[in-house]
């Protein structure tokens, strides 16, 4: 097993990634093409970054991949408000997936801290 697939804030992140796609999806069909991009790439930035970060061999180089990673958590809220906006969302989704963004948010702040403790 590789070291990120351990970490629950990977965990979390690659189920939400599942329905963020699943959004993009719904969005492409409705020829809103630009945004069925960005929803996905933005998803898959933080559950890369998390990977790609867990690989480094120094704390302070996986704190670096995770505020990548967290920024791209951002980065979803803003395109899903953008979604709710065009009706592509409603708006009980978009707080229910708000949700699930600020609790990934919070748990990457909060493992960053610890590795940078150490």
């Amino acid at each position: 097993m590789f070291r990120f697939e351990g970490l629950d804030i990977w965990r979390k992140a690659i189920d939400l990634s599942d329905r963020l796609f699943d959004i993009a999806d719904k969005s492409d069909k409705l020829k809103y093409y630009r945004f069925s991009e960005q929803l996905p790439a933005a998803a898959t930035s933080i559950t890369n970054n998390i990977a790609e970060g867990s690989a480094s061999n120094h704390n302070k180089e996986f704190s670096q991949f995770l505020n990548i990673s967290r920024r791209s958590v951002f980065e979803c809220v803003n395109i899903l408000i953008i979604y709710n906006r065009r009706g592509i969302i409603s708006l009980a989704e978009l707080e229910e997936l708000k949700e699930e963004l600020l609790s990934i948010s919070k748990m990457i702040s909060a493992f960053r801290k610890t590795l940078l403790m150490k």
